[in-house]
């Protein structure tokens, strides 16, 4: 339970009453209730409304919200506020201001504008936390910590360029060293003083945002900027544990946001939370994945929904307004992989700059008579007669998906050898295959304990760090099915290619070695022909972006290319190692091959669909004190129909038994609670 001050799914959002009037405030607390608000989210930018100068804070309006917050019932996730410093600092100390990737110094505006290497930003970020924490640690509505908001962006000032010096003394120790991994004999680039190293932008290293003449430089100062920010986090945090040790920390991470290495981070968090903004036209599954990789951050550890819309965003090319129903379903959709609250972005909206179009529980109109505030009140009025039957509930998956930052950067990096091959593309295509077929699927760092999971995937794993080979391995021959890609198992944590074949480090546990590798035009395809029927599996199907052509040393061969000058060789293996085994796909495939394979997959581990539902319909489950929650969620415009099987369950969300065929509404949400079935 995150804190038990509020024994249930929190309900609630970002507001900012010091935006308004007392009179708006006090229509505000009447319409609060009617929706079922419990928890509100403060203070996130209000940096400069506390503190006019070095000198002078007044906390006496943050007194007044949080004492009405509280005689009100409404508990808060107290912010604190550094996520836009003063015009005034800026002003006055300019070491705060970033520079840009292109060099140029910024001036005061927007809000991800301090340099996280800024001795003043150090200095007074800090400072306000301790003071908030001294102000308020008794409290009574306080519930939980937000550090600053949404912490991205790289500066490039001086002040990073010297810190990245020390940053790297740190890592490698020696000049020498750092020449050999960063492979510095390369264009005469030998480094004889650290004083001599600059940072990577369009002025040196790199050009067109994320190319690069020198891998291992770029590569080492994402590291380093995510570090940096990562202290700017820890600084503000450590003065809040020294005065409220016993109240929860957590800052608000935005997904599969590129910048920062949140596996990582997490490990810096009490729990976790994150900000949802999926477009209209964003596929569920993603959606659902990156909830799964928030749960994931922190071995499936329960996290927080701290932003979504209730209605419309305000960023998009196309902003389009929420569907009835979507908000509610997508909500359950955030619960349903692991989350313990439910909070929006924003409760009332704003007036005036670039937020004034995105949606509120109460809109521009002031009232409760809306759509919006209506559907948010059915919503509010569910989760109070949930109560705490869901919170701490778990996943009990038993495939998981491999997700490295690192790796990511160092994909996004590589000069060669497509433009076409994305990352997050590749891990989504596993991931979607297994959510169509409603299997339970984890998404997790490389450092995560492998031996709770009986098939483990990962896809595209060009960088293997030390030791993750010896785990893999581990894992394989104690009985473990393993799944790894093309392009993987090239370069180690440096970028340094692993000589003597690829998959590298890999080779072994895969049983092949690929002796080249053929990017296709986005136009082109080859295909995959399978050698023999294999469940669903028969015939050919389309593959792109990338095919390695591969020698079966010890694997068998599943499939073999169908066209071009390597036509005949192999295109997916299985190697068997110890009591398991290792598949390798050498190329990306079409949606269905990888349907019917992970079907096969998941078959041959006893691995079962939840359900089996129409596309469209969602089921994920999570486990508490030995009961089943079967989350089922229709994304469809329309009702489907399903065989809910015969398990003694009932739909927590009407109090009705739920056996046999059943049809669920439109966007419908049902909660089957049942005993969870032994998984031992």
């Amino acid at each position: 339970m995150i804190n038990p001050k509020i024994p249930k799914i929190w309900y609630g959002g970002d507001y900012n009453p010091e935006q308004w009037d007392k009179a708006t405030m006090d229509e505000d607390m009447r319409m609060f209730p009617l929706a079922g608000i419990d928890v509100a989210t403060i203070n996130v930018f209000s940096w400069a409304r506390s503190q006019r100068d070095e000198e002078s804070y007044d906390f006496t309006w943050l007194d007044e919200i949080m004492d009405r917050l509280a005689a009100e019932g409404i508990k808060v996730c107290l912010a604190t506020s550094t996520g836009a410093h003063p015009a005034w600092m800026a002003k006055k100390y300019p070491d705060v201001l970033r520079v840009d990737y292109e060099g140029r110094k910024r001036k005061f505006g927007g809000r991800h504008n301090s340099c996280p290497n800024s001795p003043t930003y150090r200095k007074y970020a800090p400072l306000m936390a301790r003071k908030l924490a001294e102000r308020y640690k008794d409290h009574p509505a306080l519930v939980i910590w937000h550090i600053s908001n949404e912490y991205g962006g790289y500066c490039y000032c001086d002040n990073c360029e010297r810190q990245f010096r020390v940053w790297l003394q740190k890592r490698y120790e020696t000049l020498e060293k750092l020449n050999t991994v960063w492979n510095t004999g390369f264009w005469g680039h030998t480094f004889y003083d650290w004083d001599e190293i600059v940072v990577p932008n369009v002025l040196s290293e790199e050009f067109d945002g994320n190319r690069t003449f020198f891998q291992g430089i770029s590569l080492d100062y994402r590291r380093f900027q995510s570090d940096s920010l990562l202290e700017c986090y820890r600084l503000e945090r450590d003065e809040i544990k020294q005065v409220t040790p016993e109240i929860p920390v957590t800052t608000n991470l935005m997904g599969f946001y590129p910048e920062l290495d949140y596996f990582e981070w997490a490990k810096h968090m009490d729990v976790v939370s994150w900000d949802n903004y999926p477009a209209i036209d964003t596929p569920v599954s993603f959606t659902a994945m990156s909830h799964n990789l928030m749960r994931g951050l922190k071995g499936g550890q329960p996290f927080m929904l701290m932003e979504q819309t209730p209605s419309v965003q305000n960023w998009s090319p196309y902003n389009s307004a929420k569907r009835p129903g979507v908000m509610r379903l997508w909500s359950y959709q955030a619960v349903a992989h692991g989350a313990d609250t439910v909070m929006f972005f924003q409760l009332r909206r704003s007036i005036g700059a670039c937020e004034k179009f995105h949606g509120a529980l109460i809109e521009h109109a002031g009232h409760e008579h809306t759509r919006v505030f209506r559907e948010c009140a059915e919503l509010g009025s569910e989760l109070q007669q949930l109560g705490d039957r869901i919170l701490d509930a778990r996943s009990r998956a038993r495939v998981a998906i491999l997700y490295d930052w690192e790796n990511r950067w160092a994909i996004e990096l590589s000069s060669g050898p497509t433009k076409q091959l994305n990352y997050v593309d590749e891990i989504h295509k596993y991931y979607a295959a297994l959510y169509e077929q409603n299997i339970q699927t984890d998404v997790i760092g490389v450092e995560e304990d492998l031996d709770k999971y009986d098939v483990v995937i990962a896809p595209v794993l060009y960088m293997v760090k030390p030791g993750v080979d010896e785990r893999v391995e581990r894992f394989v021959a104690s009985g473990g099915t393993f799944i790894t890609t093309f392009f993987s198992g090239i370069v180690n944590e440096h970028d340094l290619v692993t000589l003597g074949g690829y998959p590298g480090k890999l080779r072994q546990v895969t049983g092949i070695w690929a002796e080249e590798t053929d990017a296709l035009l986005p136009e082109q395809q080859n295909h995959m022909v399978m050698k023999q029927d294999w469940g669903p599996l028969r015939g050919s199907y389309s593959c792109g972006i990338l095919c390695d052509v591969i020698h079966a040393e010890t694997a068998e061969v599943l499939a073999e290319y169908g066209t071009d000058f390597y036509q005949g060789t192999p295109v997916l293996t299985r190697n068997r190692f110890g009591k398991g085994q290792a598949y390798y796909v050498a190329s990306s495939p079409d949606a269905g091959f990888l349907r019917g394979f992970m079907s096969n997959v998941c078959e041959e581990q006893g691995i079962k669909p939840l359900l089996d539902t129409p596309a469209g319909v969602e089921v994920v489950e999570r486990a508490k004190d030995g009961t089943s929650l079967l989350f089922i969620m229709n994304h469809n415009a329309e009702a489907m129909a399903f065989d809910a099987g015969s398990a003694n369950q009932t739909d927590l969300l009407t109090g009705r038994p739920v056996t046999g065929h059943v049809t669920i509404p439109a966007r419908g949400v049902m909660i089957l609670e049942r005993p969870a079935a032994d998984e031992s």
